[in-house]
């Protein structure tokens, strides 16, 4: 799976960007989707016009693991992995009993930003499993992305060079895109285009980058640990309609 975001939708954290990252134009003329295009023959690219793109595809996947996708409402969601507490999170949030996983983060989130009944760390620590997803809501241009806290899954991201957000299964595309401007996602974090990267394990706790070095004793990317020095200032989610979008506080 692939997703390129601009840097207006999901501002990548400033410990990404590595000096002579040797990054590209990873949205410029669809660059970075055509080359998973020519990697991966056969799979779906979704252009999310001046916000980005993102494409999936289903082959060589590990069957333990397996890509989902699907559009509710205009949120748009990938989803890798397998969730091992479906049928409570499908009795919390009202579901039939054939939505799967990536229809449960939709509604996980659309929950969230309409009615915010939990705090959105609560939302992700919910799901029990092996995961990573890339959620986009094009109707408040918010991005909503995790992964499990043991990094069971694959996922890396990074920024090219013009600071736009790059998140993959494959390291090797995003290294394509960014550079050494490129690391793991932090496991047992989350990342949303109004809140930044925050732990869902820690909610309390900063996340701090920790400059990566490579083989060759280059800075490429960082790694974000909890900071457990640190704290967060507590930010209070005001109660307000339920028709209200709640993305901002989140």
């Amino acid at each position: 799976m692939l997703a390129v975001f601009d840097k207006t939708v999901a501002k990548s954290p400033e410990g990404l960007q590595s000096p002579h990252s040797e990054s590209v134009l990873a949205l410029k003329d669809g660059f970075l989707a055509h080359h998973f295009e020519s990697l991966h023959p056969g799979s779906v690219t979704v252009n999310l016009a001046s916000s980005g793109v993102i494409a999936y595809s289903l082959q060589k996947q590990n069957p333990l693991l397996p890509r989902l996708f699907a559009v509710v409402d205009d949120i748009f969601c990938l989803f890798q992995g397998h969730i091992e507490n479906v049928a409570v999170l499908k009795q919390q949030y009202g579901l039939n009993k054939t939505a799967n996983e990536v229809v449960i983060v939709i509604e996980a989130y659309r929950t969230l930003r309409d009615r915010g009944p939990y705090p959105a760390n609560q939302v992700v620590r919910d799901i029990h499993g092996k995961f990573a997803f890339i959620l986009y809501d094009s109707t408040s241009k918010a991005t909503f992305i995790a992964a499990d806290a043991d990094g069971s899954v694959p996922f890396f991201w990074g920024n090219d060079s013009e600071g736009h957000l790059v998140l993959s299964d494959d390291a090797e595309i995003v290294k394509k895109g960014c550079g050494k401007s490129f690391a793991p996602f932090p496991k047992g974090c989350f990342f949303t285009s109004s809140g930044g990267l925050r732990s869902f394990e820690h909610p309390s706790n900063e996340v701090k980058p920790v400059p990566r070095v490579d083989s060759s004793g280059q800075v490429c990317g960082a790694t974000f640990t909890v900071d457990e020095e640190t704290k967060r200032e507590p930010s209070g989610m005001p109660r307000v309609g339920s028709a209200a979008n709640w993305s901002s506080n989140y």
